[in-house]
């Protein structure tokens, strides 16, 4: 299995617009961060988990030729506003599966009705094969099944998902004991790390570096990554030697 960093920055990327902090001056690469998404892969097959707003240049970026379906954390802009990109793969393969919890279906009903439409459908609007998440029931995915794992966004739900030996979670501020759980024996681990100061509904550094020990993965990748964390390399060099930030186009074996 392998899985490539397609974004590993927060809502508004690294840079940011109009933004004087010095990260987001750096010419550093790693410095610069898309909107968080990950691609799964494995026999050929490739799975999205989530479509922010620069699922197009990401695709481009990484010469993607098809897609197997997109799996949703939650319904924030930063997650979906890329399916209007779905165009070319639905052109080539068909209707685009989708997996997400039901709340997150009805807001991308409301928000691409007319991709959701079954009547006058506009000629040129791709089409889904919308599919619920419901938490505790696996969903099988050519050949692997995909644990969802429930989390909380601040007040909202968002799921993460495991793949066999392979866990991503974002935007998660807490998580229950009986979640944790499922997370129980994996070797790679991905989670959100916004920045070292407390927020709201992101775990900050020192709240995912001890989520990665309750875990205990072989190795963990910290995402969701902003200016405020500070430079790419200075920061790694104060992570343990098994705990690395994540950075765009980084690809991992499993």
């Amino acid at each position: 299995m392998e899985v490539t960093f397609l974004g590993t920055g927060t809502s508004q990327g690294i840079p940011v617009i109009a933004s004087d902090h010095p990260v987001c001056k750096s010419e550093d690469p790693k410095d610069k961060r898309l909107r968080v998404s990950v691609m799964v892969s494995w026999n050929n097959h490739n799975y999205i988990i989530d479509c922010g707003p620069d699922f197009r240049q990401q695709m481009l970026a990484n010469n993607v030729q098809h897609i197997e379906g997109i799996l949703f954390t939650h319904e924030h802009a930063d997650h979906i506003m890329g399916m209007d990109d779905i165009r070319p793969f639905f052109f080539r393969q068909g209707d685009i599966p989708i997996y997400a919890h039901k709340r997150v279906l009805r807001s991308l009903q409301v928000k691409f009705d007319y991709i959701f439409a079954t009547e006058d459908r506009y000629p040129g609007a791709p089409a889904v094969d919308a599919r619920e998440v419901v938490n505790g029931k696996p969903i099988m995915l050519n050949g692997i099944e995909v644990i969802p794992v429930s989390a909380r966004h601040n007040r909202l739900q968002v799921f993460g998902y495991r793949f066999k030996d392979f866990a991503y979670l974002t935007d998660v501020s807490a998580i229950e004991e009986e979640e944790v759980a499922k997370l129980h024996g994996v070797k790679v681990l991905v989670v959100n790390a916004l920045r070292k100061e407390p927020h709201h509904s992101h775990f900050n550094l020192d709240e995912a570096l001890a989520f990665v020990r309750e875990v205990n993965p072989e190795r963990a990748y910290f995402t969701h990554i902003s200016a405020h964390m500070g430079f790419h390399e200075e920061v790694q060099k104060e992570l343990p030697p098994n705990i690395y930030l994540a950075y765009d186009n980084l690809k991992i074996n499993i």
